[in-house]
């Protein structure tokens, strides 16, 4: 379910920001962090491209009481629904006690009353009321365990693996 991804508190990086904090260097503590941020946004582009490209297959229209279809009407949403979701995945770099990257959702960046769509969009139902009419509810189907656990299985290896060598080159550039 779209929450985050951490690569977090690890011994080795534990070790390292202690071994920074020693040294006093705010250059090697720079370039950790951007580096850190830097093994990350490949995991983060691709989340946002896994879902500007989900495919969200609806029911189709349906008649209403007076056997006609009715009109659309206004969008409930001030931006384009996907593009709104990618908004709203971001990285953070901590230093200090917990250092580490992450990758996760920032509901802040989502549309009011849309905080639960990407856990829904990723379990493969989104169900929602017609143009913001809460007496109609459509149904949209998505592919389940989508995007977000997905692209975070396929990423965080590669991601695992970069913090690895990152953790290396500052090593030895303390040694």
């Amino acid at each position: 379910m779209p929450s985050s991804v951490q690569i977090t508190g690890t011994g080795q990086l534990v070790m390292l920001s202690r071994r920074l904090r020693a040294a006093g260097g705010p250059r090697l503590r720079q370039n950790l962090a951007r580096r850190l941020r830097r093994a990350a946004e490949p995991l983060h582009r691709d989340l946002q491209q896994a879902i500007r490209t989900q495919p969200l297959a609806s029911e189709g229209r349906k008649r209403n009481r007076d056997g006609r279809i009715p009109h659309g009407g206004p969008s409930p949403t001030t931006r384009p629904f996907r593009a709104m979701l990618a908004g709203g995945v971001r990285i953070s770099v901590r230093q200090g006690a917990s250092p580490g990257a992450r990758v996760w959702m920032d509901w802040t960046q989502l549309e009011p009353g849309t905080t639960g769509v990407p856990k829904q969009v990723n379990e493969g139902r989104l169900r929602h009321p017609v143009f913001g009419n809460r007496s109609r509810w459509a149904t949209q189907w998505a592919r389940p365990a989508g995007w977000w656990t997905r692209t975070v299985q396929a990423g965080t290896p590669r991601m695992r693996a970069e913090v690895e060598r990152v953790l290396g080159d500052v090593r030895r550039d303390l040694e």
